[in-house]
């Protein structure tokens, strides 16, 4: 248990914030371009992360975890000369008090294979802790043990592309619910590309697109947000009924907590 608070946040100097319950609520239609997806609640998502290069370019999505980690996609290709921006919601404007983060160790998953996409996560380490604050919080991280049923409405968020067919990408963040779907549902659209260290969702009029990726999938278990998923990959057009694949932190949650523990 203490290696699980230890990962929320909430062992970390005794923080107010705890892992997963945003200051700010979200306000979710139909819970129910980001593809099809909405503007969010400005700082209900605290956790969210913009992975941005040196000029500031988003090019990828990420969770806060706890005060001195992240954790994104490994076929971001993170290096320690990108940075990490939290607490950011309109990307256009320059009166957010925004944090900007350098990264100390960038930690991928040992088998990371770019070509099927299996065990696609990476840790970043930050340089310095996050300030935990009403804008900038912790998301729970999904145990082992959790048993995710199928058709439970979760939520995704991410400034990537709001079409497949254009290059258009939000200023502020977008947001959507989508349902889980089962591997066998998924296995319809995508073979044997699915792994065990996959879970599927969408497939219902919306979609994760490129520049989401890295991101969260989160599902509410109790008062909580629970991260289930990072954004992986899904058709090339962001085709909204096709299921979209995200690395399943059930499955990669020990990895997770070996490597937060051994450094």
């Amino acid at each position: 248990m203490a290696a699980l608070l230890t990962l929320c946040g909430l062992a970390l100097l005794g923080s107010a914030y705890g892992c997963g319950v945003p200051a700010i609520s979200p306000s979710i239609s139909n819970y129910n371009r980001i593809v099809n997806g909405e503007n969010a609640v400005s700082g209900s998502w605290p956790w969210q992360v913009s992975l941005q290069d040196y000029s500031g370019f988003h090019f990828c999505g990420a969770s806060l975890i706890n005060q001195y980690w992240v954790v994104t996609a490994a076929h971001c290709n993170v290096n320690r000369n990108h940075r990490v921006v939290l607490g950011e919601y309109d990307r256009s404007s320059n009166a957010e008090p925004i944090q900007v983060k350098n990264i100390a160790l960038a930690i991928t998953h040992p088998n990371w294979n770019p070509n099927t996409f299996n065990n696609d996560i990476t840790l970043l380490k930050l340089t310095s802790p996050a300030q935990l604050n009403s804008r900038v919080s912790p998301v729970c991280l999904a145990a082992s043990s959790d048993v995710l049923p199928s058709g439970i409405q979760c939520v995704t968020t991410g400034w990537g592309r709001t079409s497949g067919t254009t290059n258009t990408s939000p200023a502020r963040l977008q947001q959507v619910a989508l349902p889980l779907i089962t591997v066998s549902q998924c296995k319809q659209y995508w073979g044997n590309q699915i792994t065990d260290a996959m879970i599927c969702a969408g497939a219902s009029g919306v979609s994760s697109c490129q520049g989401d990726s890295g991101g969260p999938l989160v599902c509410q278990k109790g008062s909580a947000w629970n991260l289930v998923g990072i954004v992986s990959w899904g058709t090339r057009n962001c085709d909204v009924r096709s299921p979209a694949m995200y690395a399943r932190v059930t499955y990669l949650r020990s990895w997770i907590d070996r490597t937060v523990a051994s450094n």
